[in-house]
């Protein structure tokens, strides 16, 4: 059994995947592929590091500070989120990331992100002791909010313009067991932006990207039909939030990030056991698999004899 976790983004909304994921730490369930898009991958990383706790501590402690974010830094960055604060000196001073725990980790992790020339999606292998985090920053830069951010030769933004649940990219890395955790409810219909114009506007110089916007909710709502199709089928297993309390993506209130991180913990422990039969089903077809395999082998063997 090969094993996928796909984490939708969502910025402040995404505390109740950290929720989801520090009950998984509980049950020692770690994937053998994670992909995260924006928040979903840059909460991701301390689920892999298995530092249980660390992302409700920093939405608890930093997320209403001033140095978080802010229209000061918009203005004055160009970035609605401080970055060198946010990236910088939480991680490596004031709530440290585990970069050796990171590194033992033995599966494989990749952010979604969105190429800001052909507006398509990337998936970009997360390097296990970049101190900087810009492949998590890049695939966090939301349009208006961000700017575009330079890994490699090329520039891009949040992930979520070209694929906002990418379940799918876990599916051709060979993973038969997918879990997506979403950070909207079910029956959730992703509406076009108020702000439609502007995008267009910004993003001129890019075509690419204001077709991505234009498009993103007739895509995101395709994506939402077929991955509830796939779970019907059992092909998937997806836990969403009951509610999200009308919370917006740039939400500061440790009180109500508190409420959906519990929210997320809860759900995800009372759902552990129908999980587990999701999982076993696998693990027992690959213990008949692998046993079909030895006797076939010993078969072989005794015919050789």
């Amino acid at each position: 059994m090969k094993l996928g976790i796909v984490m939708e983004g969502g910025a402040s909304r995404t505390i109740f995947s950290c929720g989801v994921t520090d009950a998984f730490l509980e049950e020692g369930i770690l994937p053998d592929y994670l992909i995260g898009v924006s928040a979903g991958i840059a909460y991701g990383v301390s689920y892999l590091s298995k530092q249980k706790g660390r992302n409700l501590a920093i939405a608890q402690k930093y997320m209403d500070d001033r140095r978080y974010m802010g229209m000061r830094h918009l203005i004055r960055k160009k970035n609605f989120y401080n970055i060198p604060f946010v990236f910088d000196e939480i991680p490596n001073k004031l709530e440290t990331f585990d970069y050796d725990a990171f590194e033992e980790y033995p599966g494989k992790v990749e952010a979604c992100v969105t190429n800001i020339h052909t507006g398509k999606a990337e998936y970009l292998e997360v390097p296990r002791r970049d101190t900087k985090f810009d492949v998590l920053v890049a695939s966090c830069a939301l349009p208006i909010l961000f700017q575009p951010v330079k890994v490699g030769k090329h520039y891009y933004l949040d992930g979520g313009l070209a694929d906002s649940i990418p379940y799918e990219r876990a599916i051709e890395e060979g993973c038969d067991k997918v879990v997506v955790i979403l950070t909207r409810e079910r029956g959730y219909v992703k509406k076009a932006e108020r702000s439609g114009e502007l995008f267009q506007k910004m993003y001129r110089r890019y075509p690419k990207i204001a077709e991505d916007l234009k498009n993103r909710p007739e895509r995101y709502n395709a994506c939402l039909r077929e991955l509830t199709e796939r779970e019907q089928a059992g092909e998937i297993f997806v836990i969403a939030p009951e509610t999200t309390y009308g919370m917006g993506r740039t939400e500061s209130d440790p009180n109500k990030l508190t409420r959906l991180y519990w929210d997320g913990y809860q759900q995800a422990r009372s759902r552990m056991e129908e999980l587990k039969a999701y999982l076993g089903q696998a693990i027992s077809k690959q213990e008949a698999n692998d046993k079909q395999t030895d006797k076939q082998t010993k078969s072989k063997l005794q015919t050789n004899e």
